[in-house]
């Protein structure tokens, strides 16, 4: 049973906890956190999401809700080390984006990791396969609806490609 902390519209912490899978009272609100993962070559780490869950076998970044008593770093940190096998320490993930939806608080964060695919280690319950893949291919997968965020892709085209940057560009000019 997963137990996550309510939040009310302001993103202040109400005292409650919620259950997942019950619906959320409205007004209530919890933080979900996401997680793009840009190796050394400047691809983007996609995983696809167990046949069994909602949007089976879609293509997404690591992510999931934040349990009751974590913060938002904390949960992505969690996450990217249950789902796939990245240990990030705090001070490589930076928060890329903040959204409020109708019953959470999604934030996104960006991390540079020197790691291949054949070092995952992916959550076998909630991830099914995972594999590196340049901006272009990612934007075909979210263009044919095989991609997770659906609405919020677009938003982070540019943030995403900007932090890219920062990787291939030192390699471009040979440093």
């Amino acid at each position: 049973m997963e137990v996550w902390d309510v939040y009310d519209k302001e993103r202040r912490k109400t005292g409650r906890t919620h259950v997942r899978g019950v619906p959320m009272a409205p007004g209530d609100y919890h933080i979900v956190t996401d997680i793009w993962t840009i190796n050394r070559e400047g691809k983007l780490l996609l995983t696809q999401r167990h046949p069994q869950k909602t949007f089976g076998l879609w293509w997404e970044c690591t992510g999931g809700s934040a349990q009751a008593g974590e913060s938002s770093l904390e949960s992505v940190l969690r996450e990217l080390s249950e789902e796939v096998g990245i240990h990030a320490r705090p001070e490589e993930v930076r928060l890329l984006h903040s959204v409020e939806r109708p019953d959470r608080f999604v934030d996104t964060y960006v991390t540079i990791q020197d790691v291949t695919e054949k070092e995952l280690i992916l959550q076998q319950e909630e991830v099914v396969d995972a594999r590196f893949a340049t901006m272009e291919e990612v934007k075909e997968l979210w263009k044919a609806g095989k991609m997770l965020p659906r609405e919020r892709f677009p938003m982070y085209v540019g943030l995403l490609e900007a932090e890219i940057r920062k990787v291939l560009d030192p390699i471009e000019a040979g440093q």
